[in-house]
């Protein structure tokens, strides 16, 4: 089928909601085709995770014109017990780069992006 992104098999370390999360917060006007792209998911199940995200209160959105500009709320606890306690601040700083980050580094090798925190 045209459009579905090539399927991973095996775990992973990140819940596809983590992934979500992680392209807004690095672009908060992201598509849901850019994120559905970045992330290897259907548009389909990028609308379900936004809504799920919305409706917890992990995440709004503003519309302006044809885009929407996406809000994250960064002290919202994250919801497993073995994380009580833990903001989606905490989260987020391990997997998104920083503005500084952005100017300065760009694209490694292979047009890989650094995520990696000293």
């Amino acid at each position: 089928m045209d459009g579905v992104p090539e399927s991973h098999t095996g775990w992973t370390f990140l819940t596809n909601h983590a992934r979500v999360l992680a392209v807004i917060a690095d672009d908060h006007n992201a598509r849901i085709r850019d994120i559905a792209a970045h992330c290897r998911l259907t548009e389909r199940a990028v609308q379900k995770i936004i809504a799920d995200l919305e409706q917890d209160g992990y995440l709004s959105h503003t519309r302006e014109g044809r885009t929407n500009t996406y809000q994250i709320n960064p002290g919202k606890v994250l919801r497993h017990p073995a994380e009580s306690g833990l903001a989606v601040a905490s989260l987020l700083s391990l997997l998104v780069r920083d503005e500084a980050d952005r100017t300065s580094s760009g694209s490694g090798e292979n047009g890989e992006r650094h995520h990696a925190r000293a």
